[in-house]
């Protein structure tokens, strides 16, 4: 995790955030015949997922953020429930590529909190709160030297051998 700075970096939330967008989009789509009721619970289900990801993202222990990722991961099997309950339905046979698209992204981001919380039960780091000093004069000393490789590729001169890679890229914002 020591890579992202941003709750807007991760895939997963970048996945969650696709699926409240396909949401909205079959919610503010013509013709979607869905109760007042369904269509409030399926767009709150769908946001939770990502606002989960961001809020837990953003605390501070890893036992915080484990419980955030298993409501997130909740809010995704809700969503893929609803999903299920309404597949059948005659009316909304025109939105069944809305209605897969929707169960693939909370299958996807139910799968990437499963293996993100799996990584977090066995580290012996229990997050920002609980570094020991050498823990975090190591991290700093990461965190520094992960800048400064950042502004070096940053600076490069378009003649430099590094210049077109895809670090030099990204370090850069340009997209890959």
């Amino acid at each position: 995790m020591a890579k992202y700075t941003k709750f807007e970096e991760l895939p997963v939330w970048k996945e969650a955030a696709r699926l409240y967008n396909c949401v909205l989009d079959l919610l503010e789509g013509p013709g979607t015949s869905l109760t007042p009721g369904f269509r409030n619970q399926l767009d709150r289900a769908a946001l939770s997922v990502s606002n989960n990801i961001a809020e837990g993202f953003e605390r501070v222990t890893n036992n915080e953020l484990l419980s955030f990722l298993a409501i997130a991961r909740g809010s995704s099997g809700e969503v893929r429930s609803m999903v299920a309950v309404v597949w059948d339905r005659p009316r909304l046979k025109p939105h069944l590529r809305q209605l897969r698209e929707i169960r693939v992204l909370a299958e996807s981001c139910a799968r990437q909190l499963t293996a993100w919380a799996g990584s977090l039960e066995g580290s012996p780091v229990q997050g920002r709160r609980h570094l020991t000093a050498p823990g975090r004069k190591n991290r700093e000393a990461a965190d520094k030297a992960r800048s400064f490789r950042e502004n070096f590729l940053r600076n490069l001169k378009p003649d430099h051998p590094l210049y077109r890679t895809r670090e030099a890229r990204a370090a850069r914002g340009e997209p890959e």
